[in-house]
């Protein structure tokens, strides 16, 4: 996995655990609210542009949640490494294109040359 996003952390915290996900999303209205999405490794392009806000991963047997995924503002601070791995440029060029995910350093250094390569993984 290749990270080359200033302010940007990858974290290691599910590691092929098995536990359940939340999501906190900011809805239309303005505020934000909490959706349980079950226990398969969250996708980062199944939102509306904006929306997401933080992933949280509860791991079988914990009782306080880890934090996977969050943005502070305009800014993606924290991602999980096997949440990275599966994150396409499209997906980052639709959804999170106002955010420092949107770094054409990042897509050289992977080489990623369509909006289907891997965003953290090296291309072939």
């Amino acid at each position: 996995m290749i990270n080359t996003i200033k302010g940007l952390s990858v974290v290691d915290f599910i590691t092929g655990r098995k536990g359940t996900y939340q999501a906190i999303v900011k809805v239309p209205a303005g505020f934000v609210t909490v959706y349980r999405i079950g226990s398969e490794v969250p996708s980062l392009n199944g939102w509306k542009k904006g929306a997401l806000q933080t992933l949280l991963f509860l791991a079988e047997g914990s009782e306080y949640p880890l934090v996977v995924f969050a943005k502070k503002g305009n800014k993606v601070i924290i991602i999980d490494k096997e949440i990275a791995e599966k994150v396409e440029v499209g997906t980052i060029n639709q959804l999170f294109c106002n955010t420092n995910l949107m770094d054409h350093k990042q897509y050289q250094a992977v080489n990623a040359k369509t909006w289907a390569d891997k965003a953290f993984l090296l291309n072939e």
